[in-house]
């Protein structure tokens, strides 16, 4: 009888400098050694996947301020890495923009855009889960986990533009989501720019808490 291993993966995301970045840690050792892979690990006798990934993410990358993790899909196919069969259980983890873990040696962030040779199937997976931020971003609350408690529209533009791949408009942004009661204003402004004009308004998610705002909503690129 051939035994199925069962591992946890997470493609961990955050906006830095307006781009969306994903963590990888580098291999040292066969197979695959010094490409890079995605946090995780092999799932516990007695845990559930999410408590796995959870703790894998918070004791192998020291990654703990995740804003909101969920599944996104099984990976099973029988060669999706050398040897005895390995079953993945892939998640989504997001992490707000201005938050900066302290990372091992062997890990550190990386331009979706612009990966390193990656291990197994894990480039795959990382795409997976960063479609399914893009697609939540169109219908639900989402962005909260990948912003600061408090933004300007503009900073919050910046977010939404890197995470969906296509430059947003800001107005129409904070439109949509004041109609949907996702966003309010805080009362508070910050300084304005070298240009001067009127001080920008800081805003704030009213939930962060994973809510469906528009169910039937579809943020589609201009044009």
């Amino acid at each position: 009888m051939i035994s199925t291993g069962h591992e946890v993966l997470a493609g961990v995301l955050r906006i830095r400098e307006k781009r969306l970045q994903a963590l990888l840690w580098q291999r040292a050792k066969p197979p695959h050694p010094n490409r890079w892979s995605l946090p995780g690990g092999r799932l516990g006798p007695d845990e559930t996947v999410e408590h796995s990934i959870r703790r894998q993410l918070a004791e192998k990358v020291d990654v703990r301020e995740l804003t909101h993790v969920e599944q996104i899909s099984v990976f099973s196919a029988p060669d999706r890495v050398p040897g005895s069969r390995v079953v993945a259980t892939a998640f989504l983890g997001l992490i707000p923009s201005d938050a900066d873990p302290e990372l091992p040696d062997d890990t550190c962030w990386h331009p979706v855009e612009d990966l390193p040779e990656t291990a197994f199937d894990h480039e795959g997976i990382l795409f997976a889960a960063r479609e399914r931020l893009r697609a939540k971003l169109s219908y639900t609350n989402i962005g909260f986990a990948l912003a600061p408690p408090r933004f300007t529209v503009s900073e919050l533009r910046d977010i939404y533009s890197a995470a969906l791949g296509y430059r947003v408009s800001a107005t129409n942004l904070q439109r949509v989501l004041s109609r949907r009661g996702a966003l309010e204003a805080t009362g508070q402004t910050v300084a304005a720019g070298p240009s001067g004009g009127r001080p920008p308004a800081l805003f704030r998610f009213t939930s962060r808490d994973l809510q469906i705002t528009d169910a039937f909503a579809v943020l589609r690129p201009p044009g």
